[in-house]
C-alpha cells in the first residue's frame, strides 16, 4: 500500500509530467494566444452559456480573478455577460459567434494535443491510461467534497432524504414506500461543487440507547460512486458517534442493496439479530468503535 507521503510525491511527479505534456506551462495555451485560465473559461461557458456564480464555484476562482478573466474575454469579443434571465442579482455568460468559433479551435487543438500523448502508446497502453485517468479523475473530484452537518428539518436534508427514498424505491423488488420519515437526529450532506443546494451524498445518525448509535439513510448519487464516498460518509458518522461517547453503531439494510452491504462488511460491520421493526430491513449489522 502506498503511504500518504509516497502518494503525495507520486501526485506531484504526475502533475509535473502532465502539465508539461499538455502545454500548461506555455504562455499561450495550445498556441491560441491566451493563457490556460482564459481558455478553460471559454470551455466552461461552452455553447450553452453559464451562470457566473456557478463558474466561480466550479473552477474555485475568487470573484475578482474571475471578473478580470471575463472582462478580458469580453474585450476580445468572445463573451458577453448579461444579467441572469431569472435573477437580476446574478450574471450569465454566453459565447458570441466569434467565441463559438474560438471554442471550436480550442477543442480541435486540445484533441490534437491529447492524440499526441496517446500516439506513443500501444492500443493496450492507451486503454490502461484511459482507465487509470478515469479512476484518478473520480478520486480527485471526490476529494474536493466536504461533508457538513445540516439542519435535519431543513430543505437540503429533505432533498437528500427524498433522493435516498427514490433510489430505494427503484431498487427494491417490492418498492419502498415507508410513508413520512422523521429525520435522524444528525444529518450530514455533501453537495455539488457548483451548486450548494444540490446534494450528492448524505447519511444520518441517531442514538438508539446509552452508548449505542445507528447509522441511517446513507446515499451517494450515481455520478459520484466508485471513489469511496459512501464509506467516507459512514466513517464521518462514526467519528460523530465517538464524539458523543457512543461505542457501538448499528445499521440495517435490504438484501437488494448488495453493494452497500458489501461496503459495510469491508468496513468491519458484522451480522447481528434483528434489532428493530423496520419491515424493509433484512440485514442487520453492527461495529464496535474505539473511543481511544
Amino acid at each position: 500500500m502506498v503511504e500518504q507521503r509516497s502518494a503525495t510525491e507520486v501526485l506531484r511527479r504526475f502533475n509535473r509530467t502532465y502539465t508539461q505534456r499538455v502545454g500548461v506551462l506555455e504562455e499561450s495555451f495550445l498556441g491560441l494566444g491566451r493563457p490556460l485560465a482564459a481558455s478553460r473559461l471559454l470551455f466552461e461557458i461552452g455553447a450553452a452559456g453559464a451562470d457566473v456564480r456557478g463558474l466561480r464555484l466550479r473552477l474555485g476562482l475568487d470573484s475578482g480573478h474571475l471578473s478580470r478573466l471575463l472582462r478580458a474575454l469580453e474585450d476580445e469579443g468572445l463573451v458577453v455577460v448579461t444579467p441572469h434571465p431569472h435573477d437580476g442579482r446574478r450574471r450569465h455568460a454566453d459565447l458570441t459567434g466569434h467565441g463559438r468559433e474560438e471554442l471550436d479551435r480550442l477543442e480541435d487543438a486540445s484533441r490534437a494535443r491529447a492524440d499526441s500523448v496517446l500516439d506513443g502508446l500501444t492500443p493496450g497502453q492507451q486503454v490502461r491510461l484511459a482507465e487509470a485517468l478515469a479512476t484518478a479523475e473520480t478520486l480527485v473530484r471526490t476529494s474536493g467534497l466536504s461533508l457538513l452537518e445540516v439542519d435535519p428539518a431543513g430543505d437540503l436534508a429533505a432533498t437528500a432524504m427524498a433522493r435516498y427514498v427514490a433510489e430505494l424505491d427503484a431498487r427494491m423488488p417490492r418498492g419502498f414506500d415507508p410513508g413520512p420519515l422523521p429525520p435522524p437526529e444528525t444529518v450530514v450532506v455533501a453537495t455539488e461543487p457548483t451548486d450548494p443546494d444540490v446534494p450528492v451524498a448524505c447519511g444520518g445518525l441517531q442514538t438508539l440507547a446509552p452508548g449505542i448509535g445507528e447509522v441511517k439513510r446513507v446515499w451517494v448519487d450515481d455520478a459520484w460512486r466508485g471513489a469511496g464516498l459512501g464509506s467516507r460518509v459512514v466513517r464521518h458518522l462514526e467519528d460523530l458517534a465517538r464524539d458523543r461517547g457512543l461505542d457501538l453503531v448499528r445499521l440495517d439494510s435490504n438484501g437488494a442493496l448488495v453493494e452497500a452491504i458489501a461496503m459495510y462488511e469491508r468496513m468491519g460491520y458484522t451480522p447481528i439479530e434483528r434489532y428493530n421493526d423496520n419491515p424493509y430491513a433484512e440485514v442487520f449489522l453492527e461495529r464496535r468503535l474505539s473511543l481511544g
